[in-house]
C-alpha cells in the first residue's frame, strides 16, 4: 500500500504539493522590480508569513500590469485605507466578504450600480449622498431596489439595441 501511495505522489507531484503552504521567499530572491514595489516591507519581510509574502508578490505583479492612471487610483485607495480607523477597516472587510458570497448575478448588478454612480457628475453624486444620509433604512432599501431596477432596464435596452439589425444606408 505504501508503495502505491509513494508511486502516486511521485507520478503527481502537484498533488503532493497542493496542500503545502507557500514557502517563504528571501528578499534577495525577489526581482529588482518586486523589491522596488515592496520596499516598504523590506525590514519586516523575513518575519512575514509566507502566505502574506505571496499576497504581496501577487499585488506587486498586479501593480506592474496597471496603467499609470490605475496605479494612481490604487495609491489613492491605499492612502484612504491607511486613514481609516480599525473599526472602519473591519466594516469594509465584512462588506467585502458579504459581496464575495453573493451570486455572480448579484455581484454584477452591484458593479453596474456602482459604475452608474461613478459615471454621475460630482454635483449629482453629492446630491445623492445627501439624500441617502437623510433616508431611513426602509427608504434606503427602496432606493436600492429602484436604482437596480432602472439599471437593469437600461442594460436590457442596450442589449436590445445591440441585437436589433442596423438600418441600411441608402446610396
Amino acid at each position: 500500500m505504501k508503495k502505491w501511495l509513494l508511486l502516486a505522489l511521485l507520478a503527481c507531484p502537484a498533488l503532493a504539493l497542493a496542500d503545502e503552504p507557500p514557502a517563504a521567499r528571501e528578499w534577495k530572491s525577489l526581482t529588482p522590480e518586486q523589491r522596488q514595489v515592496l520596499k516598504p516591507f523590506q525590514d519586516q519581510w523575513r518575519d512575514l508569513p509566507p502566505e502574506r509574502q505571496q499576497r504581496l508578490l501577487h499585488g506587486a505583479e498586479r501593480l506592474k500590469q496597471m496603467t499609470p492612471e490605475e496605479r494612481t487610483q490604487a495609491h489613492e485607495r491605499l492612502e484612504h485605507w491607511k486613514q481609516m480607523s480599525p473599526e472602519e477597516r473591519e466594516n469594509v472587510r465584512r462588506r467585502f466578504e458579504r459581496f464575495k458570497n453573493l451570486p455572480p448575478e448579484e455581484q454584477e448588478k452591484l458593479r453596474r450600480a456602482h459604475q452608474w454612480y461613478r459615471d454621475q457628475p460630482p454635483e449629482r453624486r453629492q446630491e445623492l449622498r445627501q439624500r441617502w444620509q437623510q433616508m431611513t433604512p426602509e427608504q434606503r432599501q427602496q432606493f436600492r431596489e429602484k436604482m437596480l431596477q432602472q439599471q437593469e432596464q437600461k442594460t436590457e435596452r442596450q442589449q436590445e439595441r445591440e441585437r436589433s439589425p442596423k438600418p441600411r444606408e441608402k446610396n
